[in-house]
């Protein structure tokens, strides 16, 4: 396992919170450098699988010698359809573990991260088509405004859309570093914090992360078996909104409090953490990215 490609967050609560069995089958959505996984593994006798999926095929290249894993190269969005083609229907544990790995963070030429000069791509699955920088040259300036003020949850998205619009009318913009450039005549308070926000909103469309995230935990009472458990970390509000409301109530979007409006969706999950467990000081100490993680655990009824 390579610790250096992905320091897993909250190791050691998300394992102990899946209440693994040891002849149980168990998916790892976001296998990265296998930090998890590896935990998991240790935790199954002979008996117990380990499905592992992840879009990026850098990856694999994290894989142990062991016969109960199996990996799988797709958006775990494909959870249910993939889990059949290797005939198993039902599972007694998930767990995901969202975001962006350090590795992709730290690979400069991946795009992800406003420290180095790279082309802007942001792309976890190399495969896919759209990039941040089709994203930047082509989107009509609503549709960035909209972008920059729902994923990136950045103040003056208005005026941000309107600099990219005007910019890119001369030129296309092409790396990280031009992006920048157009942006720092706008920038509202402490400039890496608002980079960060325009990159998150970037990369959350390229790689249509919410989206994902929202097919795969509905698939997740269907395929989970009753007592079986769905750990889900996040890393910003919006991940662990939709999260919380699906575990809770089944849905995305809060319920109505009408009195007079009757929901008859039925949850077939219960709430395990109450409140999110987060990261001690010490890790965050160990890995100031674990800063934002939030783990929720749901059991399906």
């Amino acid at each position: 396992m390579n610790q250096s490609y992905h320091i897993p967050v909250l190791l050691k609560e998300t394992v102990e919170g899946l209440n693994i069995e040891p002849d149980g089958i168990y998916v790892d959505c976001t296998f990265g450098g296998g930090g998890h996984s590896k935990a998991i593994l240790k935790k199954l006798g002979t008996g117990g699988r380990l499905f592992a999926f992840d879009q990026d095929k850098e990856a694999q290249n994290n894989l142990p010698a062991d016969l109960r894993i199996t990996f799988i190269r797709q958006n775990f969005r494909h959870l249910q359809r993939f889990l059949r083609i290797h005939q198993v229907t039902e599972v007694n544990g998930i767990l995901a573990d969202l975001g962006v790995s350090s590795h992709q963070f730290d690979e400069a030429q991946r795009g992800f991260s406003t420290r180095f000069n790279a082309a802007l791509d942001m792309r976890m699955d190399q495969l896919q088509v759209l990039t941040a920088a089709e994203i930047v040259n082509s989107y009509a300036e609503q549709d960035l405004h909209k972008l920059f003020e729902q994923y990136g949850e950045v103040t003056n998205a208005k005026t941000l859309a309107r600099a990219i619009v005007t910019a890119r009318r001369s030129r296309n913009i092409k790396t990280t570093e031009e992006l920048q450039d157009v942006l720092r005549n706008i920038v509202k308070g402490n400039p890496d914090k608002y980079f960060a926000k325009v990159f998150q909103a970037l990369r959350i469309e390229v790689n249509d992360e919410l989206g994902a995230l929202k097919e795969m935990l509905l698939q997740a009472p269907v395929v989970l078996k009753p007592g079986g458990r769905i750990a889900v970390i996040t890393f910003h509000s919006l991940e662990d909104r939709l999260v919380k409301n699906f575990f809770r109530h089944g849905r995305f979007d809060e319920p109505e409090s009408n009195p007079f409006f009757n929901d008859e969706r039925v949850n077939e999950l219960k709430m395990i953490t109450r409140k999110p467990i987060t990261p001690s000081e010490g890790e965050i100490q160990n890995n100031p990215r674990a800063r934002s993680a939030k783990l929720r655990i749901a059991e399906r009824k």
